[in-house]
């Protein structure tokens, strides 16, 4: 029996990619951005070896790593949630999906306003925070829907929920996923529910509807072949469901961890993929260095906890699927490197250097569970592997 554990710190980068001023990111580095906060400590992934990465300078190297270490490079065009997590399960994006810097179109917005049987509001890219102050009573006045975008490929809808419940919400976010297809296929279509009086506040019942996958992936691929693939947080709405046996959906990185450290005690043979969402959505977004830190200081804390809970075939994968710098002048994604550390008892601690993509992460996975290969990405499999658990590894097989 084999369980590979592996989690996405959700925007957690690590420094610009070599194209990065094509998406207006020159300059961007999450890590460097966040180890500036006083609230910033992190021992346990730095003992992995997250300071002894190619490229990372801003925090301290270790001469013991305990973990394999290198760090991925996105080879899609893009740089938001969709095409990241979609990259780490095998599919490499040649097309962005489409943005809408000056809103949706009004032809769309008029057959998405007829479907719900509400007017709309805003239409333009906002940060999450700022659109509900500017537009929330407004909406309380009249029960308009707002509707806005971003620099990513999303169709996000708010409203309060008193005026529009949950379930609603919810319902008018998959008339707006069904209509927004072909050339307006938007990665994600995110319901933005709020709470309380001005300036108003966020509830957890955020939820995405997503674009599904364009091609195969490794989930697809290690359940066909009869292994469990557990998914916790967003992950099952990112994939639509697709390749997923068991899902745990989640509304913080402490609900998402607690329920991580769960699956730990459970007996399954495969993959259990998390996202841990609050670093973007929480503190990348609104610019909040200290809270980001803070956030990335919890899990570090809780690293003891996880790898106690390893056996000895497992493998603990730390991961992002892009970047969002608080410390940078925008609120947007940022086009970055993220970090790879792999653990476990048979794992060597060797540098990986810097990945072409990060497709490399799905055909390792796939490699362990001796399926059919993708398309996208190289294993480093026998990179990580010693002797003795190469040794097990055949063994099983």
């Amino acid at each position: 029996m084999r369980r590979i554990f592996l989690i996405v710190l959700d925007s957690f980068g690590i420094g610009e990619l070599p194209d990065a001023s094509l998406f207006g990111d020159a300059g961007a580095n999450t890590l460097n951005s966040v180890q500036k906060s006083e609230k910033f400590h992190i021992p346990n992934m730095i003992k992995m070896g997250l300071g002894n990465i190619d490229g990372v300078s801003c925090i301290e190297k270790t001469d013991t790593p305990s973990a394999a270490f290198g760090r991925c490079a996105e080879k899609s065009i893009g740089k938001d949630t969709t095409i990241g997590h979609w990259e780490i399960s095998g599919i490499v994006s040649e097309n962005p999906l489409p943005t809408y810097p000056n809103g949706f179109s009004q032809e769309l917005l008029d057959s998405f306003s007829k479907l719900c049987g509400r007017k709309i509001l805003c239409n333009k890219p906002y940060s999450g925070t700022e659109v509900i102050k500017d537009y929330g009573n407004e909406h309380l006045k009249t029960g308009k829907l707002i509707v806005y975008t971003s620099a990513d490929s999303v169709f996000q809808i708010a409203a309060h929920e008193s005026i529009v419940s949950v379930s609603e919400l919810y319902d008018y976010c998959k008339i707006a996923r069904e209509l927004l297809c072909g050339k307006d296929g938007v990665g994600r279509v995110i319901a933005r529910p709020f709470k309380g009086e001005y300036p108003f506040v966020r509830t957890e019942n955020r939820r995405d509807f997503s674009l599904e996958p364009t091609d195969v992936t490794m989930l697809d691929l290690i359940s066909e072949n009869g292994y469990d693939v557990i998914s916790v947080g967003k992950i099952n709405d990112i994939f639509v469901g697709r390749g997923i046996t068991e899902h745990h959906p989640s509304h913080s990185n402490d609900e998402g961890i607690e329920i991580t450290l769960s699956l730990l005690d459970k007996e399954f043979n495969g993959l259990c993929f998390v996202n841990l969402v609050d670093f973007d959505m929480l503190y990348g977004h609104r610019n909040d260095i200290d809270g980001y830190a803070s956030a990335l200081s919890y899990f570090d804390s809780r690293l003891p906890e996880i790898i106690s809970k390893l056996r000895d075939d497992d493998m603990l994968i730390i991961t992002a699927d892009h970047g969002c710098d608080p410390g940078d002048i925008s609120t947007d994604h940022t086009r970055e490197y993220t970090p790879l550390l792999i653990y476990g008892k048979g794992i060597v601690p060797v540098n990986l250097g810097t990945r072409d993509t990060f497709a490399d992460i799905s055909a390792t996975v796939i490699d362990f569970f001796s399926t059919i290969a993708l398309k996208n990405g190289k294993s480093f499999k026998n990179e990580i592997l010693s002797p003795y658990a190469i040794t097990r590894l055949n063994t099983e097989v």
